[in-house]
């Protein structure tokens, strides 16, 4: 179980760096996506892979650790939060410029003078 598990979280996170290299908004905004779904999974999985066990800290040997759980629950808000505004500023950024390129073209960029260089 914890084998299928790392792999789940290597493979989100692969995924989500190799989209976020992208040079385009939209893979960009789905590898932030899958790199905050892995860290999620990280986190909960830190927590203890306990089948049928209450999330509870105490007596017994059955039990496991709830903190975990509340942090992936308030990431999952932050996060969807986060997703919902980059939309929309990769929305109004192809608004603006008519392009969905990260990186601005170089021919926009300013040339340096040969008396700085």
């Amino acid at each position: 179980m914890e084998l299928l598990v790392a792999s789940a979280i290597g493979l989100l996170a692969a995924a989500g760096l190799y989209l976020v290299l992208r040079a385009r908004t939209f893979p960009v905004v789905l590898g932030l996506t899958l790199m905050s779904y892995a860290v999620n999974l990280f986190i909960f999985v830190a927590g203890g892979i306990r089948v049928g066990v209450p999330p509870i800290v105490g007596q017994g040997p059955g039990m496991t650790d709830p903190l975990p759980q509340a942090l992936v629950l308030t990431a999952i808000v932050i996060g969807f939060g986060m997703t919902a505004y980059l939309v929309v500023l990769a929305i109004r950024s192809r608004g603006e410029t008519g392009s969905d390129h990260v990186d601005p073209p170089l021919t926009d960029l300013p040339l340096p003078d040969e008396d700085e260089a």
